[in-house]
């Protein structure tokens, strides 16, 4: 097997698992799934990580973003058909309902003054009070991904 075919399937694992649990598998999951040595799931998430498909940890070398979901806990907590999963910005936290096809609740906090705020996504449509700022344009965004 080629590497592209093994990326391919690794990260339609990675997706099949986060979209049905929240949360990105760890490695070890992904090479028992798939039959595929340690090293070669490793490798694999690397060259996804290289191509911006997913963001890894800096040092276990494990998944910390297979956008929109984290991997991690971060002030982006969404709810949406079961699961209790975590965005990586308000951006992503809407991205998972478009993603999943479903209404979700978002709750947050607002960035500036630390008041909590509450989000619903009813029929494709926001629902709350408030305003969204993107402080650093979309084109910026992989500049440093983890940080913005």
């Amino acid at each position: 097997m080629n590497n592209d075919e093994i990326d391919r399937r690794v990260r339609a694992e990675v997706y099949d698992v986060t979209m049905r649990s929240g949360m990105p598998p760890p490695a070890a999951r992904i090479g028992d799934a798939l039959q595929l040595a340690p090293d070669d799931v490793r490798a694999s998430l690397q060259r996804l990580a290289d191509a911006r498909m997913l963001v890894l940890q800096r040092d276990s070398g494990e998944i910390l973003m297979a956008n929109p979901f984290s991997a991690v806990p971060t002030p982006f907590s969404v709810n949406a058909v079961g699961l209790s999963t975590y965005g990586n910005c308000i951006w992503d936290a809407l991205g998972i309902p478009a993603m999943l096809q479903c209404d979700a609740e978002i709750d947050t906090s607002c960035a500036d003054c630390g008041t909590a705020a509450h989000i619903s996504v009813r029929g494709g449509n926001v629902i709350g009070e408030g305003l969204m700022h993107f402080a650093i344009p979309a084109r910026l965004w992989w500049k440093d991904v983890v940080f913005n």
